[in-house]
């Protein structure tokens, strides 16, 4: 398999455990009532396997987007110091004046 799927399905994988935690964090400290609206409805275990996996794409898409920006090649900047400063010089431009036409 290749490596950019194998990063893929591991950061996924990642992006969804964090959504399980945060959606277990949810209902456990009963953020807005919510563990109280959940265990009282017929639909409850929908209700969280939906916020579970809403939660799961956006955490697993920040989750890869930050490992693919984590590959990034470090820019070598020497031995460091301050870098050098470019004097900026004046140009002249010549602009030819129109003369406005009258109506």
């Amino acid at each position: 398999m290749p490596k950019l799927v194998k990063l893929y399905i591991r950061n996924v994988a990642i992006g969804f455990a964090i959504a399980a935690a945060f959606v277990a964090m949810l209902l456990w400290f009963n953020v807005m009532g919510l563990w109280a609206l959940v265990s009282h409805s017929d639909a409850g275990i929908l209700a969280v396997f939906l916020l579970w996996f809403m939660h799961g794409i956006v955490f697993a898409g920040v989750q890869f987007a930050w490992a693919v920006m984590a590959l990034a090649e470090k820019p070598d900047t020497g031995r460091g110091g301050t870098p050098a400063v470019h004097e900026f010089k004046a140009i002249p431009v010549h602009a030819a004046a129109k003369k406005p036409k009258r109506r």
